[in-house]
């Protein structure tokens, strides 16, 4: 958990007010570190910040998936929700209390656990993500605004939805955060209102006897509900790294914990109501439309502009991860606003060919592709925690993230990799999809518990592995008086 108040200097305020006041409305920065000058914006900030972008269509539709695939009743998917967004929001809070101390972006400071080469395999995995969330967004993009004008062909609407993600993404930063303060209000208000004309127009009645509980069909849409929170983890620091290095660890963890949880749970528990109030149909958005009735159309237009935004995100963390791989092996290179235009096109073009092909079953790759991402990031996020927050402290020498040979860090950290392929192994024998089912999952009633024995298997593996590694000397710690000020400030403020 993240630890003790940093006391602020007496010119924090100053310093953070001129920040703001001279950082550029386009940004400039892409996976280099933000220095102090250029640190702004408030705690409060990433409140807004994930609460406004996670109420989109996406969240709804993987909401539903609890009645819909899973079978549960409605308060067992419910209260299945809730715990899977509650236990999930930790590890993407934690990451995002890292981002202040650091200033640079996740897939970055991975080279600190993972060595500068080693890295790329996570980067890759990251990159791989992005896109598939940017392409199963961009198709719900674009059946909402043929839902609006039918006239629109459905792949017409695809490249609209991708081209205005890509314009926020190019401005960056700034605007990403503008927009979703924006959301928060109008999507949250909207949603809630949409909800209240659904129940009010009626609901079927079985709608509370329909399904039933099951343990694996309950632990499945926990496992769902927690991976949308986990599967911002690899990028979550990204919309933290420019707030002012002094803020509070605490401040910045619960500010980003309740803002996303809270967030999430709204359109996963509404797509639940719709999953129940308009059955027969897998288009979760198109039931939201009719179940609201005139009230549809706003909703339409609603999660047209939530999806455009949420989808800007994806796009964002594709680009720096994408970035990220280039500068590994170009290490002199110094990327800025050219070239993240550049590689949004790249990305941009990529997607929509994967979007075109997905549109016609959406649901079904969608579910493989999220439950392939929870086996793959749990072995991850439990490494990096572990590492900034019990072995290194957040001490990390950021000069040697950028060097062709890893510095310090090494070009492959073998306790790391060795770690996250135990992580993967030991969840195989638990894996339940559609790709590939363990042995262990029918003596378990079906159940998938892969996601918890990644997490309770890694965490020790790597914690005691690379604990005995930093004392026996073999990789060399930060001195306390080689640090970097933001390494420093980060052993202040996140020792236990």
């Amino acid at each position: 958990m993240p630890g003790p108040e940093e006391p602020a200097a007496a010119s924090a305020a100053t310093t953070t007010a001129t920040a703001a006041a001279t950082a550029a409305a386009v940004e400039q920065h892409t996976i280099d570190h933000v220095p102090d000058s250029e640190r702004h914006g408030r705690v409060k900030d990433l409140f807004t910040m994930w609460f406004g972008t996670n109420i989109a269509p996406l969240p709804l539709v993987t909401g539903a998936m609890g009645v819909q695939v899973f079978h549960q009743s409605f308060w067992s998917s419910v209260l299945a929700i809730v715990v899977g967004q509650l236990v999930g929001g930790v590890f993407m809070a934690l990451h995002s209390a890292q981002g202040p101390r650091l200033g640079v972006p996740q897939m970055i400071q991975s080279r600190a656990q993972f060595g500068a080469i080693g890295a790329l395999l996570i980067v890759v995995v990251a990159a791989a993500m992005y896109i598939g969330f940017f392409a199963s967004n961009i198709v719900l993009a674009g059946k909402s605004l043929h839902g609006l004008a039918p006239g629109v062909p459905v792949d017409a609407g695809i490249v609209l939805g991708a081209l205005g993600s890509a314009v926020i993404c190019w401005i960056g930063y700034r605007l990403i955060h503008t927009l979703n303060k924006v959301a928060t209000w109008v999507l949250g208000i909207g949603i809630v209102a949409g909800l209240a004309v659904v129940v009010a127009r009626g609901l079927p009645d079985d709608f509370f006897t329909r399904g039933g509980f099951t343990f694996a069909g309950w632990l499945a849409t926990v496992s769902l509900s927690a991976l949308w929170q986990l599967a911002f983890a690899p990028y979550v620091s990204d919309y933290s790294r420019y707030l002012p290095r002094m803020v509070r660890t605490s401040a910045t963890f619960w500010a980003t914990y309740w803002g996303s949880c809270l967030g999430s749970t709204l359109p996963f528990l509404a797509g639940t109501v719709i999953g129940l109030a308009a059955p027969g149909t897998d288009d979760t958005v198109a039931g939201f439309d009719s179940a609201a009735g005139g009230f549809g159309p706003v909703i339409l237009l609603l999660f047209l502009f939530s999806v455009i935004n949420h989808n800007a995100l994806n796009l964002y963390g594709a680009v720096l991860s994408l970035i990220t791989i280039g500068q590994t092996f170009r290490t002199a290179w110094q990327p800025r606003q050219t070239a993240r235009g550049a590689v949004s096109a790249v990305v941009l073009v990529a997607a929509l060919l994967i979007a075109v092909g997905l549109a016609g079953d959406f649901v079904s790759h969608f579910v493989n592709l999220v439950l392939v991402l929870l086996i793959v990031l749990v072995p991850w996020t439990a490494i990096n925690l572990i590492d900034f927050y019990l072995v290194h402290r957040g001490r990390y020498a950021l000069e040697d993230l950028f060097l062709p040979d890893g510095g310090r860090y090494g070009r492959f950290n073998t306790v790391a990799l060795v770690s996250y392929a135990i992580g993967i192994v030991v969840q195989l024998p638990f894996v339940a999809t559609s790709l590939y089912t363990g042995p262990l999952v029918e003596p378990l009633g079906g159940a998938d518990l892969s996601w918890l024995v990644g997490l309770v298997v890694t965490a020790p593996v790597y914690y005691f592995w690379a604990r005995s590694r930093e004392e026996g000397g073999e990789r060399p710690s930060v001195p306390r008086q080689q640090e970097s000020p933001v390494a420093t400030a980060g052993a202040a403020s996140t020792a236990p």
